[in-house]
């Protein structure tokens, strides 16, 4: 039945792009900061609000940092059907890789719970995968 999704709540998508910041970053003492810009888009049929966030990075070292917050850079955005929300933010690794996934804690208009899921991406220095 390919006609499922159109009745679907909660069909939040997720669009991630990652810039490294070689001039916040001192490649001499590990510390490589990159911004990432996450798209997230509310395919669904209710309104829903971003809560909270739950990051999971980790790096070439198996280091993970675990960020755990409420909404994104201060805000609990509510995204209406077909509405999208874009931020920045950034992170610092002591690599020059490493990936981020994690999790947003979603609220719907009827308050009921829900969870979207970060599809993994990778930070990278540009040169280190040529």
């Amino acid at each position: 039945m390919p006609h499922m999704e159109k009745d679907e709540p909660h069909n939040i998508d997720i669009q991630t792009q990652v810039n490294y910041l070689p001039e916040q970053s001192d490649e001499a003492g590990n510390r490589f900061v990159f911004s990432y810009t996450i798209t997230i888009t509310n395919h669904g049929s209710s309104t829903a609000k971003l809560v909270s966030r739950h990051w999971i990075i980790t790096d070439a070292n198996h280091h993970v940092q675990e960020v755990r917050g409420q909404g994104v850079v201060g805000e609990q955005p509510l995204l209406k059907p077909s509405q999208s929300f874009e931020y920045t933010s950034g992170t610092v690794l002591a690599t020059q890789v490493g990936t981020m996934r994690g999790s947003y804690q979603m609220q719907a208009e009827d308050g009921e719970q829900f969870e979207i899921e970060i599809p993994q991406f990778v930070l990278s220095v540009p040169r280190v995968l040529h």
